[in-house]
């Protein structure tokens, strides 16, 4: 009896595009002994910083070096600080070739809208029921109305987001844009993901766990002054510093 093993094995997967968010590292050193260094004392003020995040290693900046860069050891370290590394972009030939050896893929480049590489991370805010003038979104903004608990993640590729419920703590809001929450922000917030440096985040009741600007970032290691804690407040750039002021 014939069997059409052939029908059997297509019923076995599904193959679909899929878009994934990941950490853009980027790197501003060859050494990754010192790069293992700074990932510790990040992690030593919050161990639970990382949580097996993919990672798109970013060479943009040492592309020029003539020191080559042992991408096995490189690996080898981001894995030991719990991330997973994936992908590169912006080397050199010979530093694509190397990451290629060392099982990494290429990702294409894209442009950026700053003049500096800056490192991408994450950070938090809280509650109030007051209505106060917020600079409205722009067109076409990617709006939640629901709660995001902790573990959740959203991303408004190329837009602003809008949140009209609380982001709790241990949740994450991304957007290549603005952010909007019109509730408690408790958990990560990070606009202008893609370096866009006039990019803002915006919230009734700013409470967070992390704030960041283009890479620039604040966690609540560093507490809130009392004019913004729990309060209508805006995040924004002012050269390389992050500015929260009230609203």
């Amino acid at each position: 009896m014939a069997v059409d093993t052939a029908g059997q094995a297509r019923t076995h997967l599904d193959l679909k595009s899929a878009q994934l968010s990941v950490v853009a590292m980027v790197l501003k050193t060859v050494a990754v002994d010192a790069v293992d260094a700074d990932l510790a004392a990040r992690r030593a003020d919050d161990p639970d910083f990382f949580d097996n995040d993919p990672v798109l290693i970013d060479l943009s900046a040492v592309q020029a070096e003539d020191q080559p860069i042992d991408f096995a050891a490189l690996v080898q370290v981001l894995r030991s600080h719990r991330t997973q590394p994936v992908a590169v972009r912006g080397g050199s030939a010979a530093q694509m070739a190397a990451a290629h050896a060392a099982g990494l893929i290429a990702a294409p480049d894209l442009p950026v809208a700053r003049t500096q590489p800056r490192e991408v991370i994450r950070e938090v805010v809280r509650e109030v029921q007051v209505e106060v003038p917020v600079p409205a979104p722009a067109p076409g903004a990617l709006v939640v109305d629901k709660p995001l608990r902790s573990g959740q993640q959203v991303y408004a590729r190329g837009s602003d987001l809008v949140v009209l419920a609380m982001v709790s703590f241990g949740a994450e809001v991304i957007a290549d844009g603005n952010i909007h929450v019109y509730a408690p922000l408790r958990g990560r917030a990070i606009a202008g993901a893609r370096g866009d440096t006039s990019a803002r985040i915006f919230s009734t009741c700013l409470e967070p766990q992390l704030v960041s600007v283009a890479g620039i970032y604040r966690t609540t290691e560093t507490e809130l002054p009392d004019n913004v804690r729990g309060k209508p407040a805006q995040v924004r750039l002012d050269g390389e510093k992050l500015l929260i002021e009230p609203l």
